[in-house]
């Protein structure tokens, strides 16, 4: 091993090339930020893995230029509507695979209207297999010969202005070094967090799950094309199996490939033999015969870990590198792609010179919150399945078939003395909302910290914080979703009113004094910042539907300051008697260095 090229030199160094790497490096192109992407994968995913992006996800990803080819593979909303429960899939009974309940799920398919209201983008569906590639092709046509595969960090020293990393070209079995200002560690946690002496603690460990790939055809057996997930409570062995369409040309129940998941107690020897999970996986599902075109046998726990620290110097971890969720729920991809939207902006701010690297500190705490509360929602859908729905049921793998049956058909036998185990069973499953409905988890996340200026506001109340999303401009919100026209009738969403890499002012219809501050301040100062006023009848842009106004919280005078991440930095309510010298103030914090107000004429 020699090395062979003289050192290279990039802005930032994104090591990995999955969901998180790649939407990182798509990010900052897109921020004119130079950067190298290396993963030691040959690769991009080939397994199946998460699939489920949620709305604020597929927002960061029209930032970065992929969403509408996301959204042209991704499942029919139609087949993505629902979560439902069946007495396993098949046998001899016609009481083998009924439907013991369905709940609406991610948004019914577009058709709840609080989720509408959330955001322009539906909830979308397509497994990281189909996913990455997408990415990767994007990523590539925004930074050609920028995105590595087969290149593996082994080393990487830093100082006080940069980090050197040694890389290997694992196909020419040369080596080579790349000096960068910043390291991004999105490597799922294979080599960065132990190079900077970064920890994993484990939040909870629940079971051990087998995961089959497969090519089948179920049509004649599953039920419900609106259903994504068929949580299937065998009769024959007493545990549960999940089924997901995988597509990639047909959804519902004549998807052409599958992901069949089946758990297994912790440290289980079967789950070790892929003929054994395979028998189980038939015996469960009551298909001893059905053909299956086997593509992988995987194994993982559903765990829930999360780093001691997100960064150490220069080297900054983000998705799995920095946290490993259950799946339940659909929170691990995409909070990894949360992450460097969160983290991209401040990069490229820091190395304009518009802020100090102090900002970057605030990465940590902004992330770390709502990541902290993902991996426990994940953890609790997971217990309410297992330790909840599982014995309400009553069916178990030490009960015979028959006993089994028996169990699940209380349940729609109608007899009086099965009402309240009917009424017990119907109510565990409603719970599980909490993991298909969790709209305020997936969109109504907030931050704080230096980067945030409070202005004394209380939260707003909520009475469920997890399934309803308050819109609110309290700073620290993310921005409310509303449609905005602009003189000639065109109309888009708020959302892209936002530049990249670029602060934004918004006030009410009577917010001159601040818009022609910002204004003033940009100029003097060189930072990125644009200024508009938004109202129903006055304004530069319009608010047709009165969105806006139900949800802006400020006065017809009143402005807030919106952060390039789309998330509200600080808010007025009304006017204000120096409005250059509050937002100077408020861009000081924020930026973490001084900022100045323009001086009178």
């Amino acid at each position: 091993m020699t090395t062979t090229t003289p050192e290279q030199t990039t802005d930032v160094l994104i090591v990995g090339g999955g969901g998180a790497g790649l939407t990182a490096s798509m990010l900052l192109s897109r921020l004119d930020v130079d950067h190298l992407v290396v993963s030691a994968l040959p690769t991009t995913s080939t397994l199946p893995k998460a699939h489920v992006l949620n709305q604020r996800t597929m927002e960061i990803l029209e930032d970065a230029g992929v969403a509408e080819a996301i959204a042209e593979r991704s499942t029919p909303a139609a087949n993505m509507a629902a979560s439902a429960f069946y007495a396993g899939l098949a046998g001899p009974t016609a009481d083998h695979g009924r439907r013991i309940a369905r709940i609406e799920c991610w948004g019914a398919g577009g058709d709840d209207e609080h989720w509408r209201s959330a955001s322009a983008w539906h909830q979308l569906n397509l497994p990281q297999i189909r996913l990455e590639p997408l990415m990767k092709d994007h990523a590539e046509t925004l930074a050609p010969g920028r995105i590595r595969f087969g290149h593996e960090l082994t080393s990487l020293v830093q100082d006080d202005d940069g980090v050197t990393a040694t890389v290997r070209d694992r196909e020419a079995q040369t080596e080579y070094t790349v000096r960068a200002r910043y390291l991004i560690g999105a490597d799922g946690g294979r080599t960065v967090p132990g190079l900077i002496g970064v920890r994993h603690e484990g939040l909870g460990h629940v079971t051990e799950t087998a995961t089959m790939h497969v090519s089948a055809d179920f049509s004649e057996l599953a039920q419900d094309d609106d259903v994504l997930l068929r949580w299937l409570i065998s009769p024959q062995t007493g545990v549960a199996v999940v089924m997901v369409p995988m597509g990639p040309e047909r959804w519902g129940r004549d998807s052409e490939e599958w992901v069949i998941h089946i758990n297994y107690p912790v440290d289980d020897p079967r789950a070790q033999s892929d003929e054994q999970v395979e028998a189980d996986v038939r015996a469960s599902l009551g298909i001893p015969d059905l053909p299956l075109e086997i593509h992988k046998i995987t194994r993982w726990s559903v765990e829930a870990v999360m780093a001691d620290r997100y960064a150490e110097g220069r080297v900054i971890l983000v998705g799995d590198a920095a946290h490993r969720h259950p799946p339940t729920g659909g929170l691990g991809l995409t909070s990894g792609i949360q992450d460097v939207h969160n983290l991209t902006w401040k990069l490229a701010a820091v190395l304009r010179g518009d802020a100090s690297p102090a900002l970057l500190d605030t990465y940590e705490p902004e992330r770390r919150s709502s990541l902290e509360r993902n991996a426990q929602r994940s953890l609790e859908n997971a217990v309410n399945h297992f330790g909840v729905i599982g014995p309400a049921l009553g069916v178990s793998h030490e009960q015979t078939e028959a006993e089994n049956l028996a169990c699940l058909q209380r349940i729609w036998s109608g007899r009086p003395e099965d009402a309240e185990h009917r009424a017990a069973v119907l109510r565990a499953i409603r719970a599980q909302s909490m993991e298909f409905s969790e709209l305020n988890v997936e969109y109504g996340y907030t931050y704080a910290s230096a980067a945030i200026v409070p202005d004394g506001t209380p939260a707003p109340a909520n009475p469920d914080e997890v399934r309803i999303y308050r819109p609110s401009t309290r700073p620290g919100a993310p921005l409310p979703h509303a449609w905005i026209d602009d003189a000639d009738g065109a109309r888009r969403p708020i959302k892209d009113l936002v530049a990249p890499g670029r602060f934004l002012l918004i006030a009410g219809e009577e917010g001159d004094a601040w818009c022609a501050a910002a204004r003033e301040l940009a100029e003097s100062t060189g930072l990125p910042l644009d200024a508009l006023r938004i109202g129903h009848i006055d304004g530069d842009l319009f608010d047709p539907r009165l969105m806006w106004a139900r949800n802006r919280e400020i006065d017809p005078d009143g402005a807030l300051l919106v952060r390039p991440d789309r998330f509200v930095a600080w808010r007025r309510i009304g006017a204000g008697a120096d409005p250059a010298s509050a937002l100077a103030q408020a861009l000081s914090q924020i930026l973490a260095r001084p900022v100045a107000a323009p001086v009178p004429a």
